[in-house]
């Protein structure tokens, strides 16, 4: 086997070590060292290779749900253990009576709601160019039809 050839069986190799890495620990960083190649390395692959940066983006989000599921699992097993903060934490997120909730209370105070000539004016332009307000000529145009 060629010196290249076998380089590149290498390189294929580690690029399945990396996804597989990455589909238990979604962090780029650490899959690399456990790897045993740099980062620089990874993000180059990732340019070269779409098929590759493709498959790295999929095992990302994979290793993503499974820490989610494992951070999930803990979550419940702190509330099992009657864990405080897990129990208002769950109960802030999972359920709308203890939802964070935001109230407004404003009162709106107009000196005064008479609209200047100006601003009629202008008001009933907007409306004209919107197709809201019928002109004469307009009115006439649709009867004629």
């Amino acid at each position: 086997m060629t010196e290249a050839k076998t380089i590149q069986l290498r390189i294929d190799r580690n690029k399945e070590l990396i996804i597989e890495k990455l589909k238990s620990l979604p962090i780029i960083q650490v899959a690399c060292e456990k790897v045993g190649i740099g980062r620089a390395t990874y993000y180059r692959w990732r340019e070269e290779d779409p098929e590759f940066a493709d498959a790295a983006n999929k095992a990302i989000r994979e290793g993503q749900q499974f820490i989610n599921d494992m951070a999930e699992s803990q979550l419940l097993s702190a509330i099992k253990d009657q864990n405080m903060t897990a129990i208002i934490y769950w109960l802030n997120h999972h359920h709308p009576a203890y939802a964070t909730r935001v109230e407004v209370d404003a009162k709106l105070r107009m000196e005064n709601e008479d609209l200047t000539p100006e601003q009629e004016t202008t008001v009933k332009n907007a409306l004209k160019l919107a197709g809201l307000l019928s002109t004469p000529k307009s009115i006439k145009k649709r009867g004629a039809k």
